[in-house]
């Protein structure tokens, strides 16, 4: 027994299509008896594979979102084979407000798994993707972007392998996927992984799993969210889950390792010069943090403590002390 609170509107082990709610008991001032309803769609052919896709793990992340929601429209239970579980907005108060985390608790989901299934509604939602959505899946795959404050490439993000088996899953969809980047991992993961997010999560049971980052700058990228959509097909036909489909020619997937971030060292205006894809050199002044509201005040260069190149930045122009403006990366070796 997983002790949740949470019930499903949808049964994991029928045949066919079915779309409803998890139900997540959360009592308000204007709904004593209340719950959040967190979409989901669940599709059974046959024998396959399980796989589940997740976005809006993180609220203002939406490349994911629609992905996900259009393949929960446009599929039918004839085009698969196997078992689909697709999660849209996992948290889902996140996900409506447009925010990172959610309004009703603080919660970032992506930092509170195993979760507490008697906890706060971020906390049980938590609780319930690690000890009742991931037990079933053979594989997953969980979408986010750069969010509010940040802009990434379309990058698949996956951990070392653990064993043959996990080896080839990881290769076939990062093949599958073929985005353009793929952040790779040189350490962690495995089922003894502590960390609290969804792919750690997948990690601790058992589950072959990738993360994707799409875009970001709170807005939709018409030619990332197509990337999306194109990969996750590809990913389904190269599981044997959408047997119809016929996948267009591999672009290829340039591998990274990332080696750090470059930070603000004060507020002010942020002026990139340099952007994503370019070379940086260790040292070498990557932007300036204006002063406008001083007179004369000349801007602040910022040097970057990694040599490789831009794999993203950031959006958002006003900048504190401590806020990311880079991620620096470098090829696999």
């Amino acid at each position: 027994m997983t002790g949740t609170l949470i019930t499903s509107e949808v049964d994991f082990d029928v045949e066919g299509k079915q779309a409803g709610y998890l139900r997540v008991p959360h009592s308000t001032h204007r709904s004593a008896y209340g719950w959040i309803p967190v979409p989901i769609t669940v599709i059974r052919n046959g024998d396959g594979p399980t796989l589940v896709i997740s976005a809006g793990v993180h609220g203002d992340e939406y490349e994911g979102q629609i992905a996900v929601a259009t393949l929960a429209r446009e599929l039918d239970v004839a085009d698969v084979r196997g078992r689909l579980i697709l999660l849209p907005m996992v948290n889902f108060p996140a996900a409506e407000a447009g925010c990172r985390v959610s309004p009703l608790d603080d919660g970032n989901l992506n930092r509170l798994h195993p979760g507490d299934p008697k906890g706060s509604p971020s906390e049980m939602i938590a609780h319930y993707h690690e000890e009742v959505i991931l037990p079933l899946a053979d594989y997953a795959v969980d979408l986010h972007s750069g969010g509010t404050s940040l802009i990434y490439p379309p990058t698949l993000l996956r951990g070392p392998p653990h064993s043959p088996e996990e080896e080839v899953g990881l290769a076939k969809l990062t093949e599958a996927f073929d985005l353009p980047y793929a952040w790779v991992f040189t350490g962690g993961g495995g089922r003894g992984s502590t960390a609290r997010t969804a792919m750690g999560a997948a990690n601790r049971k058992g589950v072959i799993n990738v993360m994707a980052e799409l875009g970001g700058a709170g807005c939709v990228t018409p030619e990332v969210l197509r990337q999306a959509e194109r990969g996750l097909r590809r990913i389904l036909h190269a599981l044997g889950m959408l047997p119809d489909h016929t996948p267009d020619a591999a672009r290829g997937t340039r591998e990274l390792h990332v080696l750090g971030s470059v930070y603000a060292d004060g507020a002010g205006v942020f002026e990139p010069l340099k952007t994503i894809g370019d070379d940086v050199a260790e040292g070498e002044t990557v932007a300036l943090i204006n002063h406008p509201d001083t007179p004369g005040q000349a801007p602040d260069a910022v040097t970057s403590p990694h040599g490789g190149l831009v794999l993203a930045m950031r959006a958002m122009a006003q900048v504190r002390r401590g806020d990311a403006l880079y991620q620096i990366a470098r090829d696999a070796l």
